[in-house]
């Protein structure tokens, strides 16, 4: 065992790189697409040679720093997005890997030794999983949590909204009544779950009911934030902070946050601010509102293909953003109603997620704010390109 576990030290780069590249092929795993090479190694290299100074008995405080790595690397999963499966899937394909990286130093053995040695890689790698379960498991109760904090702080203007705005109240109930009846029921599941704990060693179902948790919370936080935010527009009770803005930094630091879901659906996002203006004067915070959901629906409502944002200085004092995708496309029809409050294009045979109908809305309102213009060519089929217009300054 003592020269298996030598024989794993000096694999350790070699075990790595097919391990993520086994990951990087496995359509089970797709949180790890568009992630970087040191995103998905993450505490793997340290996990193997945890584990062959193990087998090799060199050191006697490696069992410490194997869960420590498989706490930590529980933790990193959670912020990438992982699912459980996922999780379980890739310690799946590690101990593929280390089988087949030491097949012909595992041969040299006895069979007796060779049994020995595959039943401490897998006791081994099943202590990893559960330690990496552990932190994940606290890492998503943590979100839930946030969640719930969001959801107490934002009910009590909620209930105001509706004792004074009557209008379009029975479409937003519509909306509010399955994620919001998802995450009452869910949660009690987990409440008995999480009090059966202590008998049950499977957390699997645990973790899905919390994932589940989260996800309605979430889809329930933009419904409510969509609702306020056009509340206040309607109301008057928008105030601006124009201020000098820098829209390279503005506009990249919004692609950069939305890139991995593009990744995800393969599209290429491209930007063009040669001929923009450097700074101009408007109101950061509600300039990012305006483009992140006009870019937001570009990813959305598109397949396949790009994304192009164009950024360029017009006439008269005046800058223009263009968003393009080879989407969908909206028709003709609908264009005309599309940045009315609750209207939804009808899309056939497409689950595209939860619309609510308010997203363009409030951008229409939000541009005119700014003194603003938006307008919208779109070709069913072809994709549509939005185009806002302000003032420099």
């Amino acid at each position: 065992m003592n020269d298996i576990g030598h024989a794993l030290l000096s694999k350790i780069d070699t075990i790595t790189d097919d391990w993520i590249g086994a990951i990087r092929t496995d359509i089970n795993i797709e949180s790890a697409r568009g992630l970087a090479y040191k995103s998905v190694r993450n505490s793997i290299p340290y996990v193997v040679e945890a584990l062959a100074s193990l087998l090799s008995e060199s050191l006697k405080d490696q069992p410490k720093k194997l869960e420590k790595k498989g706490l930590d690397h529980g933790i990193i999963r959670a912020e990438q997005g992982y699912d459980v499966a996922e999780i379980v899937r890739e310690y799946s394909l590690l101990r593929t890997v280390i089988i087949s990286v030491l097949k012909s130093d595992l041969l040299s053995g006895s069979p007796e030794e060779i049994l020995s040695m595959i039943e401490v890689i897998d006791s081994v790698i099943d202590q990893v999983i559960c330690w990496s379960l552990d932190s994940y498991l606290e890492q998503r109760l943590e979100e839930l949590e946030e969640v719930r904090t969001q959801l107490l702080l934002t009910n009590e203007e909620l209930e105001r909204l509706i004792a004074t705005q009557k209008e379009d109240l029975s479409e937003l109930a519509h909306e509010l009544k399955t994620p919001l009846n998802s995450i009452i029921g869910f949660s009690r599941l987990l409440q008995q779950q999480q009090q059966k704990a202590n008998q049950e060693s499977d957390t699997s179902l645990n973790l899905e009911l919390t994932e589940k948790v989260i996800k309605n919370g979430r889809q329930l936080l933009r419904l409510i934030n969509n609702v306020l935010e056009m509340s206040r527009c309607d109301a008057g009770k928008i105030s601006l902070n124009l201020e000098p803005t820098d829209l390279r930094l503005l506009v990249g630091s919004i692609v950069e946050t939305l890139k991995p879901t593009a990744t995800q659906k393969q599209l290429e996002v491209t930007l063009d601010f040669d001929h923009a203006p450097k700074k101009v004067i408007t109101d950061p915070l509600r300039l990012r509102q305006i483009i992140t959901n006009l870019v937001s629906n570009a990813i959305k409502y598109t397949e396949s293909g790009t994304i192009e944002i164009r950024c360029q200085t017009e006439a008269n004092n005046r800058w223009s953003l263009r968003v393009s995708d080879t989407g969908i496309g909206i028709a003709s029809e609908d264009q005309a109603q599309i940045f009315q409050p609750y209207y939804r294009v009808e899309l056939k045979n497409r689950d595209i997620g939860d619309r609510t109908g308010l997203g363009l809305a409030i951008v229409d309102k939000l541009v005119k704010l700014l003194r603003g213009e938006i307008d919208l060519v779109s070709t069913p089929g072809q994709g549509s390109t939005f185009t806002i217009t302000f003032p420099i300054s």
